[in-house]
């Protein structure tokens, strides 16, 4: 099965910064018509996929639509703009990259610094901080001002492309778990399944798991999967136990991050159901970082029975970020079955 490249390049392409989702929530509601059997959308903007199961029993998938971006908090006297982080960035990848300013109208702007020209010895030397940055319109003071106001969403400028066998883009994360979920709900449709799939597509996940947390406490799923990239640091310079994962050997099955153990009955089963239908995988260990799965399995009564389907991406939180079409396509596969399977498993401790 080919991917659906056209789709994937139109979500990753839709603006969405932490607590600024609308465009892609909209995009997301169009795509799941006639593939569910109930939307809902919450306070906090959540979209919850329900499709109805056998069995009295809940699963929950979460998907966060949100991408890394930025704040307005300034406009000084000549235009220039300064900004707050939404999310993770590494100050270095910034230098003279496009954004876009989500005002009255999209207004395009650089991530401006001092010229190395004029930069003392010392200055050259130190690594780059983020109160470095400014951005720069083009625009007069008085533009500026008429467009953009404290608090609007900047997100990053760039298009979506297809290298070798790879992808590239922003905001592969986590776009590309919403294609992925998106794609499981077409496999499924028309066919039973064991028990309600919750399908939530969350909110504000970059600052804090935020949307996960209130749709588990509304959910309370007995079983859980987050669903999201995971670095993979398989580049020069790399020792082998620092890659995490690497582009082309498939899916991967988190074992833990910073923020979840994952419940070793439900790394079993993804292991087994992957070895079973023949779908490419490599383990995950994560030192640093967490996702929505912290969330799905913490915040329900008792706590669910978690684990993750983790999309293996280079360039993490920069740019641009890239994954393989074969470990995607192996996501949507493997997340497809094991939701399709999970009363097939022994579940006692």
């Amino acid at each position: 099965m080919s991917l659906n490249i056209d789709l994937l390049a139109k979500i990753c392409k839709t603006p969405g910064a932490p607590g600024f989702e609308q465009k892609v929530r909209a995009l997301v509601l169009e795509e799941l018509e006639g593939l569910v059997d109930q939307v809902e959308v919450d306070n906090m903007g959540n979209v919850y996929a329900i499709k109805k199961g056998k069995a009295d029993k809940k699963v929950m998938i979460g998907a966060h639509m949100d991408e890394i971006g930025f704040m307005v908090t300034h406009i000084d006297d000549k235009g220039f703009i300064r900004f707050h982080t939404l999310g993770g960035f590494d100050p270095k990848t910034l230098t003279a990259q496009r954004v876009i300013i989500h005002g009255k109208k999209d207004v395009i702007g650089v991530m401006a610094s001092k010229p190395i020209h004029v930069m003392t010895a010392d200055e050259r030397n130190k690594v780059a901080k983020l109160s470095d940055y400014f951005i720069d319109t083009g625009l007069t003071p008085e533009e500026v001002k008429d467009l953009v106001k404290i608090g609007d969403s900047v997100t990053r400028e760039r298009e979506f492309i297809e290298m070798g066998q790879c992808v590239n883009s922003k905001s592969l994360d986590n776009r590309l778990a919403v294609f992925i979920l998106i794609e499981m709900f077409k496999n499924l449709k028309g066919k039973e399944v064991p028990y309600d799939i919750y399908g939530v597509f969350t909110v504000q996940e970059e600052v804090g798991v935020r949307g996960a947390n209130v749709s588990a406490l509304k959910i309370n799923p007995d079983f859980g999967f987050g669903l999201d990239t995971t670095i993979a640091f398989d580049l020069p310079g790399a020792a082998a136990h620092e890659m995490i994962t690497k582009l082309g050997e498939g899916t991967a099955i988190k074992i833990m991050d910073a923020s979840t153990i994952c419940d070793y009955r439900m790394v079993e089963f993804m292991k087994n159901t992957a070895d079973k239908h023949q779908i490419k995988w490599q383990p995950e260990i994560l030192t640093a970082g967490g996702t929505d799965t912290a969330g799905i399995q913490r915040m329900t009564q008792g706590g669910s029975i978690a684990g993750a389907v983790s999309i293996p991406t280079r360039h993490l939180h920069q740019v641009i970020e890239m994954a393989n079409k074969s470990d995607i396509q192996a996501s949507i596969d493997l997340l497809t079955a094991c939701v399709s399977e999970l009363d097939q498993h022994d579940w006692k401790f």
